[in-house]
C-alpha cells in the first residue's frame, strides 16, 4: 500500500510557472508586504526603484511593470502621455495596487496574468520593469522569452533583484541575514513561510553572473549593470536585441507636446546639478541617522541585555543584526558623503 502524498508547500513554489501557488502566498502576505521589505531593505527600496526608474527613456510611451505586486514601482513611471500597465498574478495585491493607485487619467493600469502568457500584442511594449519578481518565474528562460515578445526591438528592461552574496569581506554578514534575519521578520508576516521561502530564492537566483547569461541567451544585450548595499541588490538594464526581435505594431503616440517631451527625454536619469547634490546630501544624512540610531540602539543593548528574559541565541542574533547594520551604514554613510561633495553626475 503506496503512502498518501504529503503536499509541500514550499517545493510547490519553487516547481516551473508556479503562479498558482505564487499567486496563494502573495495573497496571504498582501497586508504587511511593503512594510516588511522596508524593514529587510534598511529603508534603502524606495532609494533602488528611483534607479530603476531612471533606467527607462523618457520616451517609453508604454511601460509594463510585471510582477508590479502592490504598484509601488510604477508610481515612479507615471507621467502624461505614457501608459503604464501593472501585471501580477496575486488578485490581493493588485486589489491594494488599484486603491492605492489606481485612478483616472494617466494612473497605471493593473491587471492579473500569469507572467509566461501575458495579454499583450507582441512587440506593443516601449519598456518593461521588474522588481524583485524575476526570480519566482520559472523555468526562466521562459518568462526572458515572453518578455522579449511582448517588448518592441531595442526596447529597454529594468531588472531590480535581491541576490546572493559574492564572495567578499562582507560575505558572511550577508549570508547570515539573509539566512536568519529576514526568516526572522518573516515572523510578523501572516506566512512566515513566504519569508523562508525568500530567503531560498535568493540563494536560488544567485549573484549575479547566471542571470546575466539567461539574458545574453533569451536574446537581451546588457547595457547598464549596478550594485546596491554590497551586492545585496542589484539592478541590471538590458535591450532587445534587434537582431532578434522582429517589428511590430506601431507603439501609441505620444500625447505629450514634443518639446516638454523632448525636455523630460532628455535627462530621464536625473534633475540637474544643484537637484543632485541636494538628493545625494538627503540620502547621506537619512544613512546618517539610520548609522546613529543603530549605534544608540547597539549601547542599549549592551546596558539592558543582562537584564532582559532573552535566550542565548537572541541576544547572539541581535548583536549579529545591530553589527551588521552599523557595518552596512557606515559604509554607506561615508559613500554617499563622498559622492555629495564629490564632481556631479556625467551628463
Amino acid at each position: 500500500m503506496t503512502e498518501p502524498t504529503v503536499h509541500d508547500p514550499q517545493r510547490a513554489r519553487f516547481a516551473p510557472r508556479a503562479a498558482r501557488e505564487m499567486a496563494g502566498m502573495f495573497d496571504d502576505v498582501s497586508g504587511r508586504y511593503d512594510w516588511l521589505n522596508r524593514l529587510m531593505t534598511f529603508g534603502q527600496d524606495e532609494a533602488w526603484r528611483v534607479a530603476m526608474w531612471r533606467a527607462i527613456p523618457g520616451d517609453a510611451v508604454v511601460v509594463l511593470d510585471l510582477c508590479t505586486g502592490s504598484g509601488v514601482s510604477t508610481t515612479g513611471l507615471r507621467r502624461p502621455g505614457r501608459t503604464v500597465l501593472g501585471i501580477d498574478v496575486s488578485l490581493r495585491m493588485l486589489q491594494a495596487a488599484d486603491a492605492e493607485h489606481g485612478g483616472p487619467g494617466w494612473a497605471p493600469r493593473f491587471s492579473c496574468a500569469d507572467g509566461f502568457a501575458l495579454p499583450l500584442r507582441d512587440h506593443g511594449v516601449d519598456a518593461i520593469t521588474i522588481a524583485f519578481g524575476v526570480r519566482n518565474l520559472r523555468p526562466r528562460a521562459q518568462a526572458l522569452a515572453e518578455m522579449l515578445r511582448v517588448l518592441r526591438r531595442g526596447g529597454t528592461l529594468a531588472v531590480l533583484e535581491a541576490t546572493a552574496p559574492a564572495p567578499g569581506p562582507v560575505s558572511p554578514l550577508a549570508s547570515a541575514w539573509i539566512c536568519h534575519g529576514i526568516p526572522l521578520l518573516g515572523r510578523l508576516s501572516p506566512d512566515p513561510s513566504a519569508y523562508a521561502y525568500l530567503s531560498r530564492s535568493i540563494f536560488e537566483f544567485g549573484s549575479g553572473p547566471e542571470f546575466e547569461r539567461d539574458l545574453a541567451e533569451a536574446g537581451f544585450t546588457v547595457s547598464g549593470r549596478r550594485s546596491f548595499m554590497f551586492g545585496a541588490t542589484r539592478l541590471w538594464t538590458a535591450r532587445a536585441d534587434e537582431r532578434i526581435a522582429a517589428d511590430g505594431p506601431p507603439p501609441l503616440q505620444d500625447a505629450t507636446r514634443p518639446a516638454r517631451s523632448a525636455g523630460i527625454g532628455a535627462n530621464a536619469a536625473g534633475a540637474g546639478p544643484v537637484e543632485w547634490r541636494a538628493w545625494a546630501w538627503i540620502n547621506a544624512a537619512v544613512a546618517g541617522t539610520l548609522l546613529a540610531a543603530l549605534v544608540w540602539g547597539a549601547f542599549a543593548f549592551a546596558k539592558w541585555a543582562p537584564a532582559l528574559p532573552l535566550h542565548p541565541w537572541q541576544r547572539s542574533g541581535g548583536w549579529l543584526l545591530l553589527t551588521a547594520g552599523i557595518a552596512i551604514f557606515g559604509f554607506r554613510t561615508l559613500l554617499l558623503s563622498r559622492r555629495a561633495i564629490g564632481p556631479g553626475p556625467r551628463p
